[in-house]
């Protein structure tokens, strides 16, 4: 028996089946409703983040007629005084954007848990309120939120059992098989060439959805060689399942017998797996470690302020050595100001020791989740298909990295101009915007 003529064969009986045709076109529905959802995530929050950064455009241009105009501030705020640092700095509306990658069509990933712009303060922090998380993928799932990554990890393994379930086992059911075997001169060949017809099939199908999605986002345009990696993950995956589901029927006997084994491996690496590996890591690393942080800054910070005013000042020499000279430390009534204006300086060094528990906690639980991959390969292509969408766990830490780095840098100029008693001027400040946007 040829190969074309078992293809024909399987193609004849692939479009007189409406059970495989209707899976199908189920599958399809929920792919592209993911594919919209993502699409519609990445342009919500792509029109926000200009939104706020022409509001904060527009409120940056209201400072900048302050100087203009010789004014202090606000008319309504007569203690605001733009001309000096802490003001000036309090009033730079930067801010920190996790832009979203047009690949979110296909994944939204840890999208939905986390914060994506923040405003950048000598008193922010990688963790404040609004940085936290909202809410999960799964729980997203049952309010009706279902992306294209979703559909590919749980969704596609389905659609390829009720594509082969039948493969051979019918054959056995109706005893027929020895004809079979007669017929064609390679059983194997025969078993393999029909698995294969669904292989491509199903391919075809993901790709054009691949491309209807990438329109929808002009992800050729922004990022091909993302759109690629993502091809190249769901063609393994895809081969991963169709190779299990092709030993199973290869080494099985009848339909039912078949379907059972791989509902059963199906379940296995969906659910059991992962759902294990989930308990066993939430034991080992509860999550509850926010509350120790909170805890933790409150306790230390009312330490921190209630420090005799020699104790602080030692502080802060030991961490801006440049001050001990400056104009402002040779005048009692300018460096008691001066002190409480750099007060941030000191809780941003109390919030990121507090912060080292937190980190160093997701980096060993991220390590142990790691090593359980070669068993668990459902949580390995989740993980790899947010990583491509650019909305795995660690794009959104190097975000949190990002916004602690300009924090950092903000106190830094502020408490060095403060000490060095700068009088902030119209191109003082934008240097304040561009050095902190840059």
């Amino acid at each position: 028996m040829k190969t074309l003529a078992i293809l024909k064969y399987e193609w004849i009986h692939f479009i007189r089946s409406p059970f495989k045709i209707v899976a199908l076109v189920l599958f399809i529905l929920a792919s592209v409703y993911g594919l919209h959802n993502g699409s519609d995530l990445f342009k919500t929050r792509t029109l926000e983040i200009d939104r706020i950064q022409t509001q904060a455009q527009a409120s940056q241009a209201d400072i900048i007629a302050y100087y203009d105009k010789n004014l202090k501030g606000p008319s309504d705020r007569p203690w605001v005084d733009v001309s000096k640092p802490f003001w000036a700095l309090s009033y730079s509306y930067v801010y920190e954007f996790k832009s979203p990658s047009p690949l979110m069509v296909y994944g939204v990933g840890q999208a939905e848990k986390y914060g994506y712009y923040k405003r950048i303060t000598d008193r922010s922090s990688p963790y404040d309120t609004d940085m936290a998380e909202e809410i999960a993928n799964p729980e997203r799932l049952q309010t009706g939120y279902l992306d294209f990554t979703f559909s590919i990890i749980y969704l596609l393994p389905l659609l390829l059992m009720i594509y082969l379930y039948t493969i051979k086992g019918t054959e056995v059911d109706t005893g027929i098989l020895p004809l079979i075997t007669v017929q064609a001169t390679r059983t194997k060949l025969w078993l393999w060439t029909r698995i294969s017809f669904y292989f491509i099939l199903v391919l075809s199908i993901l790709i054009l959805l691949l491309f209807y999605g990438a329109i929808l986002t002009d992800v050729f345009n922004n990022d091909f060689s993302g759109f690629l990696n993502y091809l190249v993950m769901m063609l393994l995956y895809l081969t991963l399942w169709t190779i299990i589901f092709g030993l199973i029927i290869n080494y099985g006997s009848f339909s039912i017998t078949n379907t059972l084994k791989m509902v059963g491996i199906w379940l296995l690496f969906a659910f059991i797996v992962p759902g294990s590996i989930h308990q066993v890591v939430s034991t080992k690393y509860p999550a509850n470690l926010m509350i120790d942080f909170i805890d933790a800054q409150r306790d230390e910070k009312d330490k921190l302020y209630s420090l005799p005013d020699s104790i602080f000042q030692q502080k802060l020499n030991e961490k801006f050595p440049q001050i001990l000279n400056s104009i402002v430390m040779k005048d009692s009534l300018k460096r008691n100001r001066a002190m409480n204006e750099s007060a941030a300086s000191l809780t941003n060094d109390l919030t990121k020791k507090s912060l080292t528990t937190i980190e160093s906690s997701y980096t060993e639980k991220n390590k142990l989740i790691k090593s359980t991959y070669w068993f668990n390969p459902i949580t390995f292509f989740q993980n790899r298909f947010n990583s491509i969408t650019q909305t795995h766990f660690d794009d959104y830490q190097n975000y949190r990295d990002q916004i602690q780095s300009l924090v950092d840098k903000q106190i830094e100029i502020l408490v060095l101009d403060i000490w060095g008693d700068v009088q902030v001027d119209k191109e003082r400040y934008l240097d304040y915007i561009n050095i902190l946007s840059n």
